[in-house]
Parts: C-alpha cells; sequence; structure tokens
C-alpha cells in the first residue's frame, strides 16, 4: 500500500476523490434531501454538450462544461418549479439534447480526441494539479454557499411552503442549489464520468441518511463515506487493476449495502445525537 502511494498519479488520484467527497457530501446531501437525483442526473448527461462545445473551439473542458451545466440546470429548475407534473420530459429531453449536441460537435472536430472517453468513464489516475486547483475552488466555493445561507437551505429543504410564508427567497435558494449540483457535476466528470456521478452523488449521502438525523450531521457523514469509498477503491482498483471509477462505486455500494442491513435489523448503528 505505501508502494502505492509513492507514485505522483496516485497521490493525484487520492487528492482529487478528497476533494470530490467534499463536494459530494455537501451537494449530494442536499440532492437526496430534496429529491434532485433526477435533475442531477440530467445535468451530468447534458455537461458533455459543454464538453463538446469546448472540443470545438479549443476551448479548456471547464470553459465549456461549466457554463453549459449551470445553465442546463437553471433551466431545468425553472420547468421543475413551472410544472413539477411536466418537468420529467424537460429534464429528459435537455438529458438527450446535451449528449447529442456534444456528440456532435465532438465528430465535427478535426482530429482524434484520445481522452474524450474518461469523460464518460472517468480517468481519476489521470487528473492533473490544475485539475486539483480547480477541485479546491469549487470546494471552497460550495462550501461558503452553504455556510453563508445554511439556515435558508435548511428550511427550504425541509418545509418549502413554510420557508416562503417566513420570508425566505425559495426561488433564489433552489437555483443556488441547482448552480452547486452544475459545479459539483463538472468537478466530478474527470474523476468518475458522467455515467458514474450520479451514483457518488446519491450513495454517500444515502448513507449518511441512515445514520444522522439532522443535515449537519447528515453532511460530515456523507463527506466521510465518499472519502473512504473513493481511498478503498483506489488501492483496491490499483492492486486488482480494476478501473478505479467502477471500483470506487461498487466500494461505496457495498458500504452502503452493510449499513442498510445493520440499521435495518435492530443494531444500534448510528442512533445517537448529529453534530
Amino acid at each position: 500500500m505505501v508502494d502505492a502511494v509513492q507514485f505522483a498519479f496516485m497521490q493525484n488520484a487520492l487528492a482529487a476523490g478528497l476533494l470530490a467527497a467534499v463536494a459530494c457530501g455537501i451537494v449530494g446531501t442536499l440532492v437526496v434531501v430534496n429529491r434532485l437525483s433526477f435533475i442531477a442526473g440530467g445535468v451530468a448527461h447534458a455537461a458533455y454538450g459543454g464538453l463538446g462545445v469546448a472540443v470545438f473551439f479549443g476551448l479548456p473542458p471547464a470553459a465549456g462544461t461549466l457554463p453549459f451545466s449551470i445553465a442546463s440546470s437553471l433551466v431545468m429548475g425553472y420547468a421543475a418549479g413551472r410544472n413539477r407534473e411536466r418537468s420529467d420530459a424537460v429534464v429528459g429531453a435537455m438529458w438527450a439534447a446535451g449528449m447529442a449536441i456534444g456528440i456532435i460537435l465532438i465528430e465535427l472536430t478535426p482530429g482524434y480526441q484520445a481522452d474524450l472517453m474518461s469523460y464518460l468513464f472517468g480517468s481519476i489516475m489521470a487528473v492533473s494539479g490544475t485539475d486539483l486547483l480547480l477541485m479546491a475552488l469549487l470546494d471552497a466555493v460550495i462550501a461558503g454557499a452553504v455556510f453563508l445561507f445554511y439556515k435558508e437551505i435548511l428550511a427550504v429543504s425541509y418545509d418549502e411552503e413554510f420557508a416562503a410564508i417566513s420570508g425566505v427567497p425559495v426561488a433564489a435558494i433552489r437555483y443556488l442549489l441547482l448552480a452547486m449540483i452544475a459545479c459539483t457535476v463538472v468537478m466530478l466528470i474527470q474523476a468518475v464520468g458522467l455515467i458514474l456521478v450520479i451514483a457518488l452523488f446519491t450513495i454517500p449521502a444515502s448513507i449518511a441518511e441512515l445514520l444522522s438525523k439532522n443535515l449537519r450531521s447528515m453532511m460530515v457523514i456523507a463527506i466521510g463515506a465518499g472519502a473512504g469509498s473513493t481511498v478503498c477503491g483506489l488501492f483496491v482498483s490499483y492492486f486488482l487493476n480494476l478501473t478505479a471509477g467502477a471500483t470506487i462505486i461498487m466500494v461505496a455500494c457495498v458500504a452502503y449495502g452493510m449499513v442498510y442491513i445493520a440499521t435495518r435489523s435492530g443494531m444500534k448503528v448510528g442512533k445517537r445525537k448529529g453534530g
């Protein structure tokens, strides 16, 4: 295990996994509590359109995926707010359109794009120093936003009608959550890919939901669950020569299954009061 850590690519992968765990723990908790998993999945797949824009115009990937993801999330959130019954159709359409735009623009770009598959299936072992800086910056933005608007986010997450009556700007908080989802998607597509990003959003937060009784402790436990799954998954993938992103998700799934069985079998797991 010590031998593996001596390699620079493994050090970067571990750092990327831990940074991703922070965003997943915070935003993933809000996704699970607010039942936004479908929108989060739509944003993740629509982000491929932004990747296609970046490749076509010769821009850095984040320069295309970040604005494209944020714009997609806001449109999906607007559609959900206007007509919840039809929002799934809008999300599905944007999900497909984003993927189609990305594929078409990539096909129209001269040359062979060797690393594009990493955005579908993940390539955490290839994370660079620049990627780590971007991830750290996005972590800081997400953590800062939640710190500043924690009371409002808490109110909207658990009782939207009461929050509106109390003067909380519900629509603005909803759009803030969607923007944070988009930022986290951009962070995670390099690490685990679009196919697996939604799992890393929901599984650590679902583990935390079983072990916590309030939003704050749920975020902390979700961060720990995501970090533990990432570190274990990376070492398992390294020693068994498996795909890192898929292995991380499988470790998280096993952890969720164990916690679920433990909490449902009468064991006193996670019954302490949250911090």
